[in-house]
């Protein structure tokens, strides 16, 4: 009897779907959980129930991200309903972003971790403003992959000519503000057409599925060589004296939030940049010879060095910068403006910073999508800014590692979370 075949696992992959309100953006979430069967019975017949006293004909998909009572009551996504599924090969992390403009800084948070958005728009409409908005905020917050798809074709009589149309509009808009990486699909999310199965309406669209398109798109951290990045969240120093070996453990543990590393590596220790070696590599008090991005390990040096929660080890050929001035790209989430005169808290991995806003560059009016003259920053403003630190931090482009390069602003008096930036 031969061997199963071995089942190639693609890694996880966390994708958001956006666009304008009503472009379907629910209704092919759920559909695309309904084909792919992945919905339990009991959440199936909650949501039959609903479309049945709603007075629908056929089971509303839409109700398995619109879980908030106020969307259900306005038909609308207000918060990111986020959903979880698996196929053979892969795990999935899906985030359905609101479409209104007064939830920019809902949308820009689910963006953050994505690594591939769904644009869908109304095959009926074309690319509005909503659309227009959302491909750049996805593009601005450094989603590698764009997946334009026109929905509703159903609507239009499957017709190849609107699609084309709509294509093509959108790559005019595309070449304008420089978004790369588009593919394009048209389907019906209502009917399932080209969602998992390819139907019998669109024949003249010989590409991928939705789903072929997910399966084969690449996982988080895998297109490019990045740094070793080791932010240190605590330091394991065991109180056991009935255990000598104990005494001299000194391990440093946290997540590794890019690149690898192996026993023996050269290592340096920020903001001391002080050299050592790695002793040995640990996962739940077990030897492994080397650990991967995404992994919580800890990590024991060879030589005794004074490390903090809120030092970085990196390899000693990867230093990275140590700045007090950072420039970046940030999007405003608290309902009180950003002062100039106040000092925020600038959480960056693991290390705090106090600052204060040097200079507001430019906001993004991202309806225009053109950089205006601002003086402050409201709720859901997105602008570029710099900030100047009391400490330093160990920082990369956002484009170079959305890890390192991404950081959050706090509001000291109540200890709020009222922005997030990413370094340019």
């Amino acid at each position: 009897m031969s061997a199963p075949e071995k089942i190639e696992d693609h890694g996880l992959l966390r994708f958001l779907t956006c666009g304008s309100v009503d472009d379907g953006k629910s209704t092919l979430i759920g559909r695309l959980l309904y084909d792919s069967k992945t919905i339990l019975a009991d959440t199936l017949h909650a949501i039959t129930k609903t479309s049945e006293k709603r007075g629908l004909g056929a089971v509303d998909l839409s109700l398995l991200t619109d879980g908030l009572q106020a969307e259900r009551e306005q038909g609308i996504t207000i918060d990111v309903a986020y959903r979880y599924f698996s196929t053979g090969t892969r795990k999935y992390i899906i985030a359905d972003a609101p479409g209104h403009e007064q939830y920019t800084r809902n949308m820009v948070t689910a963006a953050s971790t994505a690594n591939l958005a769904i644009i869908l728009i109304d095959a009926r409409k074309g690319v509005l403003t909503q659309t227009r908005r959302h491909s750049k905020l996805a593009s601005l917050v450094g989603i590698p992959h764009l997946l334009v798809a026109i929905n509703k074709m159903d609507l239009v009589d499957y017709s190849q000519e609107a699609y084309e149309k709509i294509k093509a509009d959108y790559l005019e808009f595309a070449k304008k503000v420089g978004i790369e990486d588009i593919r394009f699909i048209p389907l019906s999310a209502l009917n399932g057409d080209m969602i998992v199965e390819r139907g019998d309406k669109l024949d003249w669209y010989d590409g991928p599925t939705l789903i072929d398109i997910l399966e084969a798109t690449p996982a988080a951290h895998t297109e490019h060589a990045e740094a070793f990045r080791f932010p240190v969240q605590y330091v394991c120093r065991p109180q056991d004296s009935a255990n000598p070996e104990l005494h001299d453990y000194r391990g440093f543990m946290g997540s590794i939030e890019s690149g690898t590393i192996k026993v023996g590596d050269a290592v340096t220790v920020l903001p001391s940049g002080l050299s050592s070696t790695v002793k040995a590599i640990q996962i739940g008090g077990v030897d492994i010879p080397d650990a991967i991005t995404e992994q919580a390990v800890t990590l024991l040096l060879a030589d005794e060095i004074d490390i903090s929660r809120g030092d970085m080890i990196v390899k000693s050929d990867e230093v990275p910068p140590a700045v007090k001035q950072i420039e970046a790209t940030v999007c405003w989430m608290a309902e009180t403006p950003l002062d100039r005169a106040r000092t925020y808290l600038i959480r960056h991995t693991t290390r705090d910073s106090k600052a204060k806003l040097a200079a507001i560059d430019h906001r993004l009016d991202v309806n225009t999508l053109e950089k205006v003259a601002a003086e402050k920053l409201a709720m859901n403003d997105i602008a570029q800014v710099s900030f100047k630190l009391a400490q330093p931090l160990f920082v990369d482009p956002y484009r170079q590692n959305r890890n390192t390069g991404a950081f959050i602003i706090i509001d000291e008096s109540n200890n709020n979370t009222v922005g997030a930036g990413m370094i340019l």
